[in-house]
């Protein structure tokens, strides 16, 4: 199943976990409803994953888990 999301106007905020060396650099647009957009922030015009809440549950335990 292929889901299309309009994210012109999404409101993307870089997560806490990004770090500024240019590495790293995740953006998630949290008021898309039951999906939640992922980018990397180096690459705006590219595509986004659309993660389902647990999914977005679950990289960012792993994300908090491997950080530093």
């Amino acid at each position: 199943m292929r889901t299309t999301l309009d994210l012109t106007r999404a409101q993307w905020v870089k997560s806490t976990y990004s770090n500024g060396n240019g590495g790293g650099c995740v953006e998630w647009a949290p008021t898309h409803g039951h999906l939640i957009p992922v980018r990397d922030s180096k690459n705006p015009a590219g595509p986004a994953l659309l993660l389902a809440p647990a999914a977005w549950a679950a990289f960012v335990a792993y994300a908090a888990r491997h950080a530093g």
